[in-house]
């Protein structure tokens, strides 16, 4: 969770990206119980490597360490000192390296459902995509075992792109692996990645197999996020799982059109809100139609006609301004 998100700003100068919410919850909230769900078994252990103290700090903390509590397991908190890549990143948490374990990037949502291959030394979880050329994939030999990780390919590989989600059956030998990358200082691009480490693997004749995913869903920008958050309400509104409208919302003449979140204390008045929108606490919405779109927390929105929107926490926007003062990775289309 160390990096800054600064392709997702302005939204993430004051919220780290994974507690930015989607569809009512911070990313890395959902992600930690959906790989939970996955794995069907009991979790001894969370940890989360984070960045500066000044950007993930207490109240962060204090967040993640709730999380953990909440599945049962210890929470754990490592410090990333420098931006040094996601090798680096994994041997910030070398104490919790051992035993079974999962490694996520905390900027991606899944859904899935499959039973981790016990005949594997680690699982690499992927998605079918149409365009791999435009992603790392994965390279399977005749048994469908992983024997090579290639970096947008040129010419066709497989169609099954890496998602960032990793699964070893004995995580200190991932340990020992990046170890040797990092004495040897073996960088691409600057950094020490994990792609090096489960390279050196391979080499000593590790079993690799594939884990698919049903859906991937990023988080890195806007666009995708505001997409994101749509697919996630869908989901969530099939599943019947959580509740998506707080009964402390006010509703006056609102009409709501579902898959929606709409949190606590919030105020539609005079609204269209829908389909595939989250609303966040305490914000009020008059005199306005808002679809396809993500609003935080405590924002007035007045006479707006809003689609395809994120909007952050504590934001005034009038549809009918003619005075505006607007900051740095301001965005009005």
């Amino acid at each position: 969770m160390a990096g800054r998100g600064s392709r997702l700003r302005p939204h993430s100068l004051t919220v780290p990206k994974p507690l930015i919410p989607v569809a009512g919850k911070p990313i890395v909230h959902r992600l930690v119980r959906d790989i939970a769900k996955v794995l069907n078994q009991p979790i001894e252990e969370i940890a989360f490597v984070l960045g500066d103290p000044a950007w993930f700090g207490e109240d962060v903390v204090k967040s993640l360490e709730a999380l953990a509590e909440s599945l049962g397991a210890k929470p754990s908190i490592y410090r990333q000192d420098q931006p040094l890549g996601t090798g680096h990143a994994i041997m910030s948490a070398e104490p919790s390296l051992s035993g079974p374990a999962v490694i996520a990037y905390a900027d991606t949502l899944i859904r899935a459902e499959f039973d981790l291959d016990p005949e594997a030394d680690s699982v690499i979880w992927t998605k079918k995509v149409d365009n791999p050329e435009a992603y790392g994939v994965v390279k399977l030999n005749e048994k469908q075992e992983i024997i090579e990780l290639v970096e947008k390919p040129e010419t066709f590989v497989s169609d099954q792109a890496v998602i960032g989600i990793y699964y070893f059956k004995d995580v200190a030998v991932l340990k020992g692996k990046l170890k040797e990358v990092l004495e040897e200082n073996i960088m691409n691009g600057g950094e020490y990645q994990i792609n090096d480490g489960i390279k050196k693997m391979m080499a000593d004749g590790r079993i690799f197999k594939t884990g698919t995913v049903d859906e991937w869903m990023d988080c890195g920008n806007k666009a995708v996020t505001v997409e994101t958050n749509g697919k996630m309400l869908q989901f969530l509104h099939d599943d019947g799982e959580e509740q998506l409208v707080s009964d402390s919302a006010t509703l006056e003449n609102a009409s709501i059109i579902p898959p929606c979140y709409i949190s606590e204390n919030v105020v539609l008045r005079n609204v269209t809100v829908g389909p595939n929108v989250s609303i966040g606490a305490g914000t009020v919405i008059e005199d306005s139609t808002v679809k396809n779109s993500l609003i935080q927390s405590n924002s007035v929105i007045k006479n707006a006609k809003l689609d395809q929107a994120m909007i952050g926490n504590h934001v005034k926007y009038n549809g009918n301004f003619t005075q505006v003062s607007l900051g740095d990775y301001t965005v009005l289309e």
